[in-house]
């Protein structure tokens, strides 16, 4: 999977936004003001980091070489994935709604339903 792409599926997701509070070289995706992807935009192959619940967390990095704590953050929350091929793009995939899920339970009652979104997706 690329980098494009993942910032595609990130942004096809319902009221994720794409900002640059970094500057120019880190997408840093959200929704309802919370991020749940933070992508660089140099480098190869390329990667992005992703919110995790903490016990699966480890079990995806023993699991892939590709996936790792998260860089500049919290570890316990967050994996590093490498665009490298490592990891299948299902699970990419799968890694990617997880977190917004994950973004979109935390948030308030209120905010979901500015967003239209009274429940986290799945």
């Amino acid at each position: 999977m690329t980098r494009d792409e993942v910032l595609a599926i990130c942004l096809d997701l319902p009221a994720a936004e794409e900002t640059y509070p970094f500057g120019d070289e880190v997408a840093v995706i959200k929704v309802g003001g919370k991020m749940f992807a933070l992508v660089p935009l140099s480098g190869d192959p390329g990667s992005v980091n992703l919110k995790c619940d903490p016990a699966r967390a480890l079990e995806l990095r023993e699991a892939y070489a590709g996936i790792r704590p998260g860089y500049h953050q919290n570890k316990r929350h967050w994996n590093t994935v490498d665009l490298d091929g490592s990891v299948e793009d299902d699970v990419v995939r799968g890694l990617i709604a997880d977190s917004y899920d994950l973004v979109v339970a935390g948030l308030t009652r209120s905010v979901r339903a500015e967003l239209g979104r009274a429940e986290p997706r799945r």
